[in-house]
């Protein structure tokens, strides 16, 4: 293959029209946003048990040196005046809502990457001729919907607006035009590259590549050795800011799993369990090539006399652990109330979210009891506070008081704080729960924001 090709062969756009927008901070900005007397203080979302990871910091922790994948008991040390606070990821998908329903007004083609972040074609839209004065709209039209910052960086590839939006972060726009690309990407650090690890990078280091300068000096063939032919390939071309990526919106899928029909009819608990198992196996290795979790599992059983059930278990928070989904099959499956010979069985996840796979590594967390969605039209009963549910910074509400959110709970003595978007700072409060009871609420919703709604 010929590298003068590869250096031509993807000049595809003469403008700078990829965009490129990540929100800032975003779990930590959501609970400043909704939880008033955090705005402006430093603010750890993440694990809370002995094993926690850090999932997002805000800026004011990361001054201290706190940072995302870092051990939360060493987040802890480094920015001990820290709100530490369990995910919220029901309000974080309700903000990520409206920010993906801002971007859509600019162009019918939106690629989201995460909950968080997105690339949007201004060539498909009719704002091709203004990407700045768009971005710039779109980003104080965000603001003024949900109160966050979200930075965003403009290129002829994605690539380029990707690394725009990083190096303009926090709250910033960048545009860089194709006649500027050199200036901008040859004296990135290579690390900044995306799809470079640390394997890459040590990889690299022994060329004495430190910079997308010292990597565009590199042969073709010296690539394709140190890190192999595909690998190195994507380098050659990345290092040249060639990348002829399309923003590619992909459907949603809304739930994946398995089913098998039994050649005989089956019983007993413990085949039953068995191949309860064995669905489910084969559930999870298609939820895991899909990416991500989920927060709903399904089991589905069709018996001797065709008579089909379904009963599904609801988790708190969407998860990617195959023991906890393993356990919720099985507890669904029990639902169903098998006493007979079963035809089939099925095991089906819901509710998948992108980012469940940031609950993986928190650990020690105390188990809150999964919700069996029996088929009712009675209303569900309220979700006392108690100090096996409780993790700081979910919402609550108080009979009087209102609404507010858990700092935390010690035996029956919850310390909260009442207040929520759009209340003034409070002072944090300690509640009696076994006189005074606090119902466990949903986050405060901002569905109305959405245009058009």
């Amino acid at each position: 293959m010929d590298p003068a090709h590869l250096a031509d062969a993807s000049r595809l756009r003469t403008r700078a029209t990829v965009l490129h927008a990540d929100a800032d901070s975003f779990f930590a900005a959501v609970e400043q946003r909704d939880k008033p007397s955090l705005h402006g203080k430093p603010v750890l979302v993440g694990g809370t048990g002995p094993r926690g990871v850090v999932s997002t910091a805000s800026y004011e922790a990361r001054r201290t040196g706190a940072r995302s994948a870092m051990a939360m008991s060493r987040a802890r040390r480094l920015s001990p005046a820290a709100a530490v606070l369990f995910p919220r990821f029901e309000a974080y998908s309700a903000y990520s809502r409206v920010i993906m329903a801002t971007l859509g007004t600019l162009s019918e083609l939106i690629e989201p990457l995460s909950i968080d972040e997105a690339f949007v074609d201004l060539e498909a839209g009719p704002f091709a001729d203004d990407p700045a004065g768009a971005a710039a709209d779109v980003r104080a039209r965000i603001r003024e919907l949900t109160g966050l910052a979200v930075s965003i960086g403009i290129g002829r590839t994605k690539l380029v607006a990707k690394l725009a939006s990083d190096a303009g972060k926090p709250d910033g726009l960048l545009v860089v035009e194709p006649a500027d690309e050199d200036d901008f990407l040859l004296p990135l650090p290579v690390r900044a590259v995306p799809g470079i690890g640390p394997a890459t990078a040590a990889a690299l280091e022994r060329l004495d590549v430190r910079t997308v300068a010292d990597l565009r000096r590199q042969e073709l063939d010296v690539l394709t050795m140190t890190v192999g032919e595909s690998s190195g390939l994507n380098l050659f071309r990345l290092a040249r800011g060639i990348d002829p990526r399309p923003v590619a919106p992909s459907g949603e899928r809304k739930s994946v799993g398995a089913e098998r029909t039994f050649a005989e009819d089956i019983f007993g608990a413990d085949r039953i369990a068995d191949a309860v198992d064995r669905v489910t196996d084969e559930a999870l290795r298609r939820l895991t090539a899909h990416g991500g979790g989920a927060r709903t599992v399904v089991a589905k059983v069709r018996f001797a006399d065709f008579t089909t059930l379904t009963r599904s278990v609801t988790l708190p928070q969407p998860s990617a652990e195959p023991a906890e989904l393993r356990a919720a099959a099985h507890q669904a499956a029990r639902a169903a109330g098998i006493s007979d010979s079963v035809r089939l069985l099925g095991v089906s996840f819901h509710n998948l979210s992108a980012h469940a796979q940031l609950t993986l590594p928190w650990g020690d967390e105390v188990p809150v009891p999964l919700v069996v969605d029996e088929p009712s039209d009675a209303p569900a009963a309220p979700r006392l506070l108690s100090e096996e549910n409780s993790r700081p910074g979910l919402d609550i509400e108080h009979a009087t008081l209102g609404r507010g959110w858990v700092v935390h709970v010690r035996g029956h003595l919850a310390t909260v704080r009442f207040e929520s978007v759009g209340t003034p700072p409070a002072r944090s409060q300690v509640v009696d729960l076994e006189t005074d009871p606090l119902v466990l609420v949903p986050p405060p919703s901002i569905e109305a924001l959405m245009p058009g709604a």
